[in-house]
């Protein structure tokens, strides 16, 4: 019974969706790149597949060149039919398949898993784009760039904050998306901090420049201290502006205690741990 109800649900659902596609081929407006599927019934030298040119046009055997920017299939049909009537063919059947909207595509960039070129069906929203795309990767940075294209050729450039999207939900920021927008999701940085001597899991941490941890934060990925480690003598080396190595010596104990700021760390810096004396 379970597994029937189930069953019933996905087909509700997968009917709905052709239904909404079928709905949206019907009311969408033909435009440059589009390729459509022509058909003819008894008129095979008409049955063609053909591109639309960057000038709205097609061109087709008996009719020649024919203008389609701008109409819907549905209009495409009549508009061909009435061409046809008035030459060649007595109540023409003719069919218009919409193969490829390149018309209205989008593209995704970066940090995404199957970024490329999507199809714009319907009005769709930088969530269902994303989701499309598959999701963002683990390095995804901290925003996504969107690059749109207006008639008269300028742009702009649109920043969305992930955690605002995505963590908190602010629906503004889940904007309709316009053709020709490029959708860009930078891949944050990955930078080392090192961790030598006396920690459970020592050598290279990778993290995100933008979010470099503090030497209590390092230490706690590297495994935390040994049992022989000295923590009073920690040591972190840093390559300063002028190109000389500078050396911190830190007692984390105090750190601990609250009675010293924990340490930023920076791109590159080697943190090695002693082990005690004692």
């Amino acid at each position: 019974m379970r597994k029937t109800l189930f069953f019933f649900i996905i087909l509700l659902l997968v009917s709905s969706y052709f239904l909404c596609q079928e709905k949206y081929a019907a009311d969408y407006k033909i435009g440059a790149k589009d390729l459509l599927e022509i058909s003819v019934f008894g008129l095979d030298e008409m049955n063609k597949t053909v591109r639309v040119s960057e000038d709205g046009k097609i061109t087709l055997p008996l009719l020649g060149e024919i203008e389609v920017d701008g109409l819907t299939k549905t209009e495409l049909e009549k508009k061909l039919s009435q061409l046809l009537e008035e030459k060649w063919l007595q109540n023409p059947q003719v069919t218009v398949f919409i193969k490829e909207y390149q018309s209205r595509r989008v593209s995704v960039l970066g940090a995404v898993e199957k970024p490329g070129p999507y199809e714009l069906l319907g009005r769709q929203t930088l969530l269902q784009l994303i989701s499309e795309a598959g999701g963002l990767k683990e390095d995804a940075g901290d925003d996504i760039i969107i690059i749109r294209q207006f008639q008269d050729g300028t742009n702009t450039s649109l920043k969305i904050s992930i955690d605002e999207l995505f963590l908190n939900g602010d629906a503004r920021l889940n904007i309709p998306l316009e053709p020709n927008d490029i959708v860009n999701v930078p891949a944050e940085k990955t930078v080392l901090i090192y961790v030598f001597g006396q920690v459970r899991n020592p050598g290279a941490l990778a993290v995100k420049k933008s979010n470099l941890p503090t030497l209590l934060q390092v230490i706690a990925q590297a495994g935390g201290f040994s049992e022989r480690a000295s923590k009073g003598r920690v040591l972190i080396k840093r390559i300063g502006e002028d190109g000389k190595e500078q050396q911190i010596k830190v007692n984390v104990k105090d750190i601990i205690k609250g009675k010293r700021k924990d340490i930023q760390l920076l791109e590159n810096d080697v943190v090695y741990v002693p082990e005690t004396i004692f």
